[in-house]
């Protein structure tokens, strides 16, 4: 079992921990062999081997708004970037592995984080940064509130107040009884209010029901095949791109998606049936 790690050193400091394997040998023949199985082989035993220090770190982004599993996933994909590009002749493979694992989850965040889903510590954040706001922008004469005045008002790193302004502005709303355009939520302006121009039903929200059935089923998938279809049907990557990635032929990962495809789709099915029956 992996322990969690809390102090920030341990991210930047090269030491031998528990999730530090000895993997100097299979990088050597990483670095000789040839495109093929036998190469695939030995990144994914390689990858196996250090997935707990992927996880120890993905486990430091916690608490911001996605799911173990899915920061997990990221960190893998960080993980194998790492050791397809890692030269053992440049030295050590963690210091050169972790900047590429945080770099993949920070790119994550920044692409696919949501606007409104916000964790309990963001809110807090959230609620101080606005409390120090209101009292320094009620000063008679003052200017608006910069973030190093923020920081100082509120004890917290200016890191921590652009996090809690970044989340005042995902908790803005106006009422749906407001008119199109309007701030200020007055249901007498001109013009239709923003219920009136709010869409259909979306088809699309059968992706979410489809997404929960089929969880139990990709999580039970190898680490490869989960990280192809992560970039496959979550990143929208190419099968081209994949390939390149993974260092597979073209034809192999439209294989690899469709077997994987069908073992879901099989799974799936077989586990709606049985409870069915219950």
């Amino acid at each position: 079992m992996t322990t969690a790690v809390t102090t920030a050193p341990a991210e930047t400091v090269a030491r031998p921990a528990r999730d530090a394997p000895d993997t100097a040998v299979a990088f050597r023949r990483l670095a000789v062999l040839p495109d093929g199985l036998e190469k695939e082989r030995v990144q994914e035993e390689v990858l196996r081997a250090w997935l707990p220090m992927a996880h120890r770190i993905a486990w430091r982004y916690r608490d911001r708004g996605e799911s173990t599993d899915d920061l997990r996933q990221v960190a893998a994909l960080g993980l194998l970037k790492a050791i397809r590009r890692f030269d053992p002749a440049r030295g050590p493979f963690e210091p050169f592995a972790i900047p590429t694992i945080r770099g993949e989850l920070r790119r994550h965040f920044r692409d696919r984080m949501w606007d409104v889903r916000v964790p309990r510590r963001v809110q807090e954040l959230r609620n101080t940064v606005r409390a120090a706001y209101v009292d320094l922008a009620n000063v008679p004469g003052s200017p608006r509130p910069t973030v190093t005045q923020l920081a100082h008002r509120t004890g917290l790193d200016e890191e921590q107040v652009r996090e809690g302004m970044a989340a005042l502005e995902s908790y803005s709303a106006l009422s749906l009884d407001a008119a199109n355009g309007d701030t200020g939520g007055d249901a007498d302006a001109d013009g239709p209010s923003l219920a009136d121009l709010m869409g259909e039903p979306d088809d699309g929200f059968q992706l979410v029901v489809d997404r929960e059935s089929v969880k139990d089923a990709v999580r039970r998938l190898p680490q490869r095949e989960r990280a192809i279809l992560y970039l496959r049907f979550f990143e929208d990557w190419t099968q081209r791109r994949i390939a390149e990635r993974m260092g597979i032929s073209q034809m192999h990962v439209s294989r690899l998606l469709t077997q994987t495809c069908a073992r879901i789709r099989d799974e799936t099915l077989q586990m709606a049936e049985a409870g069915g029956r219950c």
